[in-house]
């Protein structure tokens, strides 16, 4: 590999899922079958895949970043490459495949809901030759998403030197990990999973002993609850962080952007807490506009509404 991030330092770098969502806003987005046709409010072909979102809200923020993906040579993938570049993601590792087409995700959105279909096309063809060594031994933050779809092609591994976090999103197959996510967790320093994720992987009935079965397996965890915030547990030390409501517009992309601001905030050297609130802010003001990064914040905006956040210790049960 060459380019900047041979030759510089690069705070973060994101491993996953690179590909177009099509994106379809109204009040009632579910399909009928029978033929019939629905009218919705918009359809939008916007940046997609989580790895690509939290990439872009990171740039947003200022962090120096670059993306492992993988896309198909076809116009989705260019229009993907073409969009990361605008932003600022160096692009160079993005390996683009001749042989199989880009991802491509339709999202059906109703405001803080949405269903998901995607075809994972190369996203699933990503594999650790091609993830450049070169490329992690300059990272300061090495983040993956996207887990449960990499998972059979991407292995445990820890970048030397680097703080590294994981966002396994939803599991399609319904298996939620194993021995081979185990291992994964033990070199993984923040998971960051939603409340129903947690639940999954764990396999526990309550976010209460979730979290000490996930954070018995190594890593400090952080889970997003929506609007009730985030909790926090490091060890025996659980905190939960809060925003003020908000009226979204659009939540594609709020988990993913989530991330962009806790990394930010862990490279700022925020403590746990504190990171997790910053997260907070910019997946809140993500919410403002349709799609995964039109409401992307920059760090100013985003340290603004994290000073309104409450922050405050709980009990561990």
């Amino acid at each position: 590999m060459t380019g900047r991030a041979e030759v510089l330092g690069v705070d973060l770098v994101v491993v996953g899922d690179c590909n177009p969502d099509v994106l379809v806003l109204g009040g009632d987005v579910t399909p009928s079958f029978g033929q019939r046709e629905k009218l919705v409010g918009s359809i939008s072909i916007v940046v997609g895949g989580s790895a690509a979102i939290t990439a872009v809200a990171a740039a947003r923020l200022g962090l120096s970043v670059e993306l492992v993906a993988a896309v198909g040579a076809d116009p989705a993938g260019d229009f993907m490459l073409g969009q990361l570049s605008r932003e600022g993601v160096g692009t160079t590792a993005v390996a683009v495949r001749n042989d199989v087409p880009t991802g491509m995700t339709v999202a059906l959105s109703r405001g803080t809901d949405r269903a998901i279909l995607t075809a994972p096309g190369a996203v699933a063809s990503l594999t650790t030759r091609d993830v450049p060594t070169a490329l992690l031994a300059r990272a300061r933050h090495v983040h993956i998403s996207s887990y449960f779809l990499l998972a059979h092609s991407l292995g445990p591994g820890r970048a030397a030197g680097a703080t590294t976090s994981l966002d396994t999103n939803w599991d399609p197959a319904g298996i939620w990990g194993g021995d081979h996510l185990q291992a994964t967790l033990a070199q993984t320093d923040v998971l960051l999973p939603n409340e129903m994720e947690a639940l999954r992987i764990a396999g526990e009935p309550t976010l209460q002993a979730a979290a000490g079965a996930l954070t018995a397996l190594g890593p400090r965890l952080v889970v997003k609850l929506g609007e009730r915030g985030v909790l926090c547990v490091a060890g025996p030390v659980w905190h939960r962080a809060q925003l003020p409501p908000v009226t979204p517009v659009d939540a594609t992309g709020a988990g993913d952007c989530f991330n962009a601001g806790l990394i930010g905030g862990l490279l700022r050297g925020l403590a746990l807490p504190e990171a997790a609130a910053l997260g907070c802010a910019v997946g809140a003001l993500s919410i403002r506009a349709a799609g995964g990064t039109a409401g992307c914040p920059d760090l100013a905006s985003a340290l603004a509404l994290a000073r309104t956040a409450t922050v405050r210790r709980v009990s561990a049960g």
